[in-house]
């Protein structure tokens, strides 16, 4: 177990050691194989406690998915058949879309049912 950031730099600078032999990737039967497995199961484990990754925001992946699609607030609102400001309470969180909305926004602008319904 790592436990702290002077034992997790040492430890990644181990780890790019190892991978700079593909034999330690690819051939199991190699002197660094399990080396490489064991440490980057540790820092994994460190990484998760130290630096969690927080579930993504609705309304961030929302802008996100505008910009991509080149989408304003007027193009959104028929899209998802609401009025624009209807849209400017959501990309404001004055107001949260109902579901037959969340429906909508998951399929139309193909984000996940997870982050738009928060579970």
């Amino acid at each position: 177990m790592i436990k702290t950031e002077k034992e997790y730099d040492a430890i990644v600078e181990r780890l790019e050691e190892l991978l700079q032999n593909p034999e330690n990737i690819e051939n199991q039967e190699a002197k660094g194989y399990v080396e490489l497995n064991l440490l980057s199961e540790l820092v994994a484990n460190y990484e998760e406690g130290t630096y969690p990754v927080k579930k993504p925001v609705l309304i961030e992946v929302i802008k996100l998915r505008m910009v991509k699609m080149g989408l304003n607030q007027k193009r959104l609102s028929e899209l998802l058949g609401v009025s624009t400001s209807r849209v400017s309470e959501y990309l404001n969180e004055k107001s949260e879309p109902p579901l037959n909305v969340a429906r909508t926004i998951s399929i139309k602008l193909g984000i996940d049912a997870s982050i738009v319904f928060g579970v």
